[in-house]
């Protein structure tokens, strides 16, 4: 329940706990929404302990910041690209996204591609044994191969023949 209020920014919580009734919802001020909706005894207990919860998340840092090494071991792609806008993962292929740049990991084998002027919005992944990368721009969807490299050894684009 920690968790949810702080997720909430300590003025409310979405959680699914068996122990408070199963799913349910609670806002700082008195909405509280329980699974066994006409337990009341049950709705005050959500509510105190989230009321509590919330003001032991004001008073003092409850989660503690990363670790340095713990983020330097996260951080699969070049330093240089600094903080990504999204990462995400399937199978053995895992991807960042920076501003003009995309990172793409595969078993290992770090590849950083110039994204050119798409502003990048969605990713997926061809199931089965072709393991290749489409991604949604403003121009629609885009293939990993299309992309110029900047370093790395994923696949050179194919010469255009304009």
């Amino acid at each position: 329940m920690l968790v949810a209020v702080s997720d909430g920014g300590g003025s409310m919580a979405q959680f699914n706990c068996p122990e408070l009734g199963g799913s349910g919802q609670w806002m700082r001020g008195g909405m509280t929404m329980v699974g066994d909706m006409f337990n009341h005894g049950l709705k005050s207990t959500v509510d105190r302990l989230c009321s509590e919860l919330s003001d032991l998340l004001a008073g003092e840092p409850v989660f503690t910041a990363e670790s340095e090494d713990s983020r330097r071991q996260s951080q699969w792609w070049p330093v240089d690209l600094g903080t990504p806008l999204s990462t995400g993962s399937q199978n053995k292929i895992r991807y960042a996204l920076f501003t003009g740049r995309l990172a793409v990991d595969v078993d290992g084998d770090v590849t950083v591609y110039d994204t050119l002027d798409h502003r990048i919005g969605g990713v997926s992944q061809q199931q089965g044994g072709n393991t290749s990368l489409t991604f949604t721009s403003q121009y629609g969807t885009v293939a990993l191969s299309s992309l110029p490299v900047v370093s790395g050894t994923g696949e050179k684009p194919a010469p255009s023949t304009n």
